[in-house]
């Protein structure tokens, strides 16, 4: 038999359906914080929990809502967003139950506003606990409305009109004293779908309040955070994690990033952050490309632990397989094993609580 013989008659390795493997002190990192991680994927429609169990072992839940996208915390719940709903989830264990996994989290399902497609990014709650998200289609902050499909709250007064033309491609929402404080989008463009010529370099983000534009140049921003007074955010489009010098309108970078970046929580001197790996044609041809290059790396999927004072990342979790591109995460605090309830089974139907 012939080399070339052999070759055709061997089979391609198949790549893993999901798999995930971490640094080696990341299990022993959150055990340390006391806290556990929820991220979303829009791309596998799927809302992932990471823990840890007792023996110390990585805890993993899963539920599957389609296009999961924006997800935010409060003490006891969660927000999310996906295709065409807006997702209130409450945890119904109390203090000391657990689930029959030996979850101490049990997140259902609680209230669903249909959006329709608004193409909804970013989530949080306000000060009075209202759901206020990123209306990407209309250009547009947002919140819920019991007759309509929203309510608009703000736009940039360089978009001229509501319009579902997804005119700038806002994406990004930061909260600071329960009040929407800063957004980012990818370009200061008021026609249909015009981000997309300004994707390299002509993203900007916002401030709420004055509606004036505090940083410009970026790349694709995203996840704009306000913590310990500063507006952090991630420049994706260049690999970059950093914050605004908000005099000069500077954005600085603390650490460069192997992949294109969706989702910032922070847990002390910590940034948990989000990367996708992002092949298709809207993430290429951007700054990140060229870097990855030059480092000779490969962008990965997964969550990366950056100590803000230093710039290292001193933790990841690396995902491999059908899971390539992730959007948001947040920490829940003093949660080892959190849970959810989907709507894909019968389980809701027999998860009862009283009031």
């Amino acid at each position: 038999m012939s080399v070339a013989e052999t070759t055709a008659a061997t089979p391609a390795p198949r790549a893993p359906a999901f798999e995930i493997s971490t640094s080696r002190q990341f299990s022993a990192w959150l055990a340390e914080v006391g806290a556990s991680l929820a991220f979303t994927t829009y791309q596998a429609g799927k809302l992932f929990f990471i823990g840890l169990k007792p023996d110390g072992k990585l805890w993993v839940h899963e539920r599957t809502f389609e296009r999961c996208m924006g997800l935010a915390a409060s003490d006891n719940g969660l927000l999310m967003a996906n295709l065409w709903q807006l997702w209130r989830f409450e945890n119904t264990l109390s203090a000391g139950q657990r689930t029959a996994e030996g979850g101490d989290r049990l997140f259902v399902p609680k209230v669903a506003w249909v959006t329709g497609d608004l193409d909804v990014h970013d989530v949080a709650f306000d000060g009075e606990g209202r759901p206020i998200f990123v209306n990407t289609l209309f250009s547009c902050l947002a919140t819920v409305s019991e007759t309509a499909s929203f309510v608009p709250l703000w736009r940039p007064k360089f978009v001229s009109k509501l319009a579902a033309e997804d005119r700038c491609h806002l994406n990004g929402l930061a909260m600071a004293q329960g009040k929407p404080a800063y957004v980012t989008a990818v370009g200061p463009t008021d026609v249909a779908d015009a981000w997309r010529d300004h994707r390299a370099g002509g993203g900007i983000a916002i401030d709420v309040a004055s509606d004036e534009i505090v940083a410009a140049g970026l790349s694709m921003p995203h996840s704009p955070r306000v913590h310990d007074g500063r507006l952090w955010l991630l420049n994706s489009g260049a690999g970059e994690f950093g914050h605004v010098d908000l005099a000069t309108g500077k954005f600085e970078p603390v650490c460069f990033l192997p992949g294109y970046g969706r989702g910032l929580a922070f847990q002390g001197r910590f940034a948990v952050i989000g990367l996708s790996k992002s092949r298709n044609r809207t993430f290429s041809g951007l700054p990140l490309d060229a870097a990855l290059a030059e480092k000779k790396a490969e962008p990965r999927c997964g969550l990366f632990v950056v100590d803000m004072v230093t710039g290292d990342i001193v933790h990841w979790l690396r995902i491999e397989g059908i899971v390539e591109e992730l959007y948001d995460v947040v920490i829940l605090p003093k949660a080892k094993m959190p849970a959810a309830i989907g709507v894909k089974s019968d389980e809701i139907r027999r998860v009862i609580s009283i009031g």
